[in-house]
């Protein structure tokens, strides 16, 4: 038997020295373009072209994404078939054009860096072409590959308007709703988000901006994608969603936050106030709670720390508390998903009592941010939630940036809240 009717999807690798992938990743024409750095920095990968994927734009069934997941995901078999993409923060409305509510990609072009070397990996589809077909569009992919070239400086733009949704006083109302105490009884946390729109005088080029954003947090996952020349959505983000090796989980529970200190001394007085106050506290401790309930119906084993620590990005510092979980044989990714995604990080408690309100009052489509964005294949996924995130097109970018509230939550402190989470990538785009 032929080896293309044995595995329908081959991999073809060759190592090559290391370039600069941001750079190689802005110098290609053909799409999509994708970029992904996990937060341990051990690995960065950039990919273009689709060998294959699966796609949903309208609507979506859990049953048969289900099942094309787990589909393509098997098709990997002794190869190491990645399928990059996302799914949106709620799949039951609109996302935005190209992205869809979820979509992964088996680029036909990945470039993998580990250390000083790149691994380059070609990848053909025999379900869908003849061979010769796939060879042709193969080859045609590797000829239109461009030589890799400086990154644009990154020079900021002039901010021509902002406007924000909901705007602060509706911000007010939406946050006094939520801490009502006959609403709070029976939905203790909902996250509310802001969308922050800014018109800008020049274009903005998504991977400078990116590699900018990366220099800045190198301790958070980084990753992009852009399916068209219209619309890239970027993220530098802290939360991991999980990590699974095999039938090894690893996830955790972000949530509880403050600024940065201006000195050693004033940052660590800053965290451990953090460490102690009450209300951010409860609310990692809900995180904690819920991410541990929904793993151990798949689990053997789920263990998690019981005391928060401090994780610091650059303007800002939050609470962690590390979960690791033994999986039962036979539960996949996206029983993963479905379990774990949106958390009560992003979207709160009860997941559907918060998810109800949040796609009712918070008046926009929150699209991939807030989502569940990276790979999958038959040994190893590892998946991001889509926090301090862009969605940058032409002489436009759309920040994203959300606040837990609970009990005791002051609007205008949320507010503040969500105008630190947005210092950085501010302070990288805009000359005020």
């Amino acid at each position: 038997m032929q080896a293309a009717e044995i595995t329908p999807v081959v991999q073809l690798s060759v190592e090559a020295p290391a370039v600069p992938l941001l750079s190689w990743l802005s110098a290609q024409t053909q799409y999509p373009r994708i970029y992904w750095h996990g937060r341990d920095k051990a690995e960065e990968i950039a990919a273009i072209g689709i060998c294959k994927q699966f796609y949903y734009q309208d609507e979506v069934d859990d049953h048969q994404l289900a099942q094309d997941y787990q589909s393509q995901r098997g098709k990997s078999g002794g190869q190491d078939l990645r399928y990059y993409g996302g799914v949106a923060f709620d799949r039951s409305v609109e996302c935005w054009p190209e992205f869809g509510r979820a979509r992964f990609v088996l680029p036909r072009i990945e470039l993998r860096r580990s250390g000083p070397k790149v691994k380059i990996l070609l990848n053909l589809n025999f379900e869908a072409n003849n061979k010769q077909d796939e060879y042709h569009l193969a080859l045609e992919a590797i000829d239109n590959l461009q030589k890799p070239k400086p990154l644009a400086p990154p020079n900021k733009t002039r901010l021509m308007s902002r406007s924000d949704l909901p705007d602060q006083h509706r911000w007010r109302e939406l946050v006094e709703q939520v801490t009502q105490h006959n609403f709070n009884q029976t939905t203790p946390k909902v996250v509310l988000s802001r969308q922050t729109q800014i018109d800008v005088a020049e274009p903005v080029d998504p991977w400078t901006v990116l590699a900018c954003w990366q220099g800045r947090n190198p301790n958070s996952f980084q990753f992009g994608f852009q399916f068209s020349p219209q619309r890239t959505f970027i993220s530098c983000s802290p939360e991991r969603l999980y990590l699974r090796r095999q039938n090894e989980l690893f996830t955790e529970a972000l949530a509880g936050t403050t600024i940065r200190g201006l000195n050693q001394e004033e940052d660590d007085i800053l965290a451990q106030q953090l460490l102690d106050d009450v209300k951010n506290s409860h609310e990692n401790q809900l995180v904690r709670q819920h991410i541990v309930g929904a793993l151990k119906p798949l689990s053997q084993y789920v263990g998690a720390e019981e005391q928060a620590k401090i994780f610091k990005l650059t303007h800002i510092q939050h609470l962690h508390r590390a979960i690791r979980a033994e999986l039962n044989a036979g539960v996949n990714d996206f029983d993963l998903l479905r379990a774990l995604h949106p958390t009560p990080a992003v979207g709160g408690l009860p997941r559907q009592n918060a998810m109800n309100f949040i796609r009712q009052r918070e008046g926009y489509a929150r699209g991939w941010y807030a989502g569940a964005c990276g790979y999958f294949n038959h040994y190893e996924s590892e998946f991001s939630v889509a926090i301090r995130s862009a969605l940058i097109e032409p002489n436009r970018i759309n920040l994203f940036a959300g606040a837990g509230v609970v009990a005791g939550s002051d609007p205008d402190a949320e507010w503040q809240e969500l105008e630190n989470k947005l210092a950085t990538i501010l302070s990288i785009l805009i000359d005020f």
